[in-house]
């Protein structure tokens, strides 16, 4: 019983996060009450792979 509660807690807490991400980093708003959050999150995703435009027309094409 404890883990299954655990593991809901943490599912919880990952949804919250995107959640928060959506609703204002990814739109280019400030977190409002914990601004360092929404810094940290703008970081990730900035740092995160992405796709070139000439990359995506390859796998288009396959």
């Amino acid at each position: 019983m404890l883990y299954l509660t655990l593991a809901m807690l943490v599912c919880l807490l990952v949804a919250g996060g995107v959640v928060l991400y959506v609703a204002y980093p990814h739109r280019g708003e400030k977190v409002p009450g914990v601004p360092w959050l929404g810094d940290a999150m703008g970081r990730a995703a900035s740092g995160a792979p992405t796709l070139d435009e000439d990359e995506v027309e390859l796998l288009r094409q396959r």
